[in-house]
């Protein structure tokens, strides 16, 4: 028991060492002085400086994010009307085609996926004049196509793990079905709303392929602008920049969590406050 407990905790130091031992020195090397990114030549936060100094990149990060925004929120209205009806509305004509449709995105190649949304976007050109060109717009729609399908995965397997006899017991109480919607099933899958927009949120200001195929001249996302630094070698400016998204990351994922916490803590006092009352 005892060595298998070791080798379980050596696989799991391992695994995290992985992942993280490299964030964390890109991290380190983003206070280097030296104009070359892997040669420590001083600490200095030299870069930072001429970081917020480059419009280019300021303009390409405020891209991405209001295009993230846009995305993941517009994703989580679509993902969480999705994941109720596969949920709630039982066995359906269609049911097979609309499941698979939804589950397609989560399997695709991000190429096929680019791809075949670049044609989608010069056909509607040709035929109706919209999109006049390929830009922010369109980015945001190819997100919104491909995370909404994450979060209605995530919205469907919290209804179904959730207990249907609140939802019925406010219906035996009198309330009209959108009332139900609101007071109980919307607060009650809350958090997997929240986990579903930071997912979508993430994708969008990660996705470099789709952005690629959809974007138009006038239109360069922050991963577009870094894939194109990165071919000609890195440099100690976009260390800076990748240690600040990584820090504000975090800092969104330790919010969010903070604020599921309370939620969930609330919830739960609320549930026991209603017991005592009806005892």
């Amino acid at each position: 028991m005892g060595k298998r407990s070791t080798f379980l905790v050596s696989v799991l130091c391992f695994g995290f060492a992985f992942f993280y031992v490299p964030i964390f020195v890109m991290m380190f090397y983003s206070f280097n002085r030296s104009r070359l990114a892997t040669v420590w030549g001083g600490f200095s936060t030299q870069w930072y400086g001429k970081l917020f100094e480059n419009d280019q990149i300021i303009d390409a990060a405020l891209l991405s994010l209001r295009i993230a925004v846009v995305s993941a929120t517009m994703a989580v209205i679509l993902g969480t009307m999705a994941g109720l009806i596969l949920a709630r509305m039982g066995r359906f004509k269609g049911r097979t085609l609309f499941s698979g449709m939804i589950s397609a995105p989560l399997i695709m190649p991000d190429v096929i996926t680019g791809l075949s949304l670049l044609l989608l976007f010069v056909t509607l050109q040709q035929w109706t004049g919209w999109p006049a060109g390929r830009g922010a717009t369109t980015i945001t729609i190819a997100h919104i196509t491909f995370s909404m399908a994450y979060v209605a995965v995530i919205v469907q397997s919290r209804l179904l793990s959730m207990d249907e006899s609140l939802e019925e017991a406010a219906m035996d109480l009198g309330s009209t079905p959108l009332r139900v919607m609101f007071d109980v099933t919307l607060p009650i899958i809350a958090p997997a709303m929240v986990s579903g927009w930071l997912l979508a949120f993430t994708l969008s200001l990660d996705d470099l392929v789709i952005a690629s195929f959809t974007a138009g001249p006038g239109a360069t996302t922050l991963p577009m602008l870094i894939f194109s630094k990165v071919k000609l070698g890195v440099t100690p400016d976009i260390n800076a920049l990748a240690t600040l998204i990584v820090l504000v990351v975090a800092i969104g994922v330790a919010g969010a969590g903070y604020i599921m916490y309370r939620t969930e803590k609330r919830r739960e006092r609320d549930v026991q406050m209603a017991v005592a009352g009806n005892e």
